[in-house]
């Protein structure tokens, strides 16, 4: 829930933030000088590229959720049997070990969308958050595709 939060108010402030570069682009449009009509233009391509950025995180996470919440009814989301430090971070050597079962098992079913989905919790309990990005939007494809 404490992430939901912080993704809500983080998105919130961006919206605030593209309102007002937004209409600082207006404002240099309006002036009527070819520079300040450029400058404005080019304002103004800065708030719609972050929106687009925000709504396909925003539809990301939201397919995301979709996809442990079908997981979960299922009983098949992934168990967490990892080893953590007394601080509570995740024992590197731990997350390793969780992980090479878990590849093992995307190799054996790659177009199974559960493996795709607990191999990018894996790759997140690693640490590698690119690699876990794209093994979430293989499963979001293939949970789409199987629709």
């Amino acid at each position: 829930m404490r992430a939901k939060i912080t993704y809500a108010v983080t998105a919130a402030v961006l919206v605030v933030y593209f309102v007002l570069v937004g209409s600082r682009g207006v404002m240099l449009i309006q002036a009527g000088t070819a520079l300040t009509v450029t400058f404005g233009v080019a304002v103004l391509i800065l708030p719609v590229i972050g929106l687009w950025f925000l709504w396909k995180n925003t539809e990301f996470v939201r397919k995301a959720n979709r996809l442990a919440a079908e997981l979960d009814a299922e009983g098949g989301l992934p168990v967490d049997e990892l080893k953590r430090t007394p601080g509570g971070r995740i024992d590197r050597d731990s997350a390793d070990e969780v992980f090479a079962k878990r590849k093992a098992e995307t190799e054996a079913a790659p177009d199974d969308w559960r493996s795709w989905f607990r191999l990018a919790v894996a790759y997140h309990d690693a640490r590698d958050t690119p690699r876990a990005r794209k093994a979430m939007q293989r499963a979001i494809t293939l949970w789409e595709t199987a629709r």
